[in-house]
C-alpha cells in the first residue's frame, strides 16, 4: 500500500479556490483502479492550509495514475510538506 500524505501553504484568499481547482482530479482518481482513498481538502483550523491524503493498492496503480493526472492549479504554493509512505498492512483503528 502507498499513501502520499502532508499539505501544502498557499495564501488564505486563494485556499479555497485551490481546493476546487482539484475537484476534477480528485473525482478521476477516486475512480481510477487501485484507488483506495484521494482527497484535496481546506484545513479546518489553519486558513492557508491545504490538506493531501492519496491511498493507492500498490506502486503499479499509483504510476498508472500518475501517467494520466491531470489538472489543479498552475500556480506554486508557498510551502510543501509531502511525504510518501509505504505499508505492508493496513488494520481497523478501533
Amino acid at each position: 500500500m502507498i499513501i502520499i500524505a502532508g499539505y501544502t501553504r498557499t495564501d488564505a484568499e486563494k485556499r479555497d479556490g485551490a481546493v476546487e481547482a482539484f475537484r476534477g482530479m480528485v473525482e478521476r482518481a477516486r475512480a481510477q483502479d487501485g484507488c483506495l482513498d484521494f482527497s484535496i481538502s481546506a484545513d479546518a483550523v489553519d486558513p492557508d492550509r491545504v490538506n493531501l491524503f492519496e491511498c493507492w493498492r500498490d506502486q503499479t496503480t499509483l504510476e498508472a495514475w500518475r501517467k494520466i493526472a491531470k489538472g489543479g492549479p498552475r500556480g506554486k504554493p508557498r510551502e510543501v510538506a509531502v511525504s510518501l509512505y509505504r505499508a505492508d498492512k493496513a488494520e481497523r483503528p478501533f
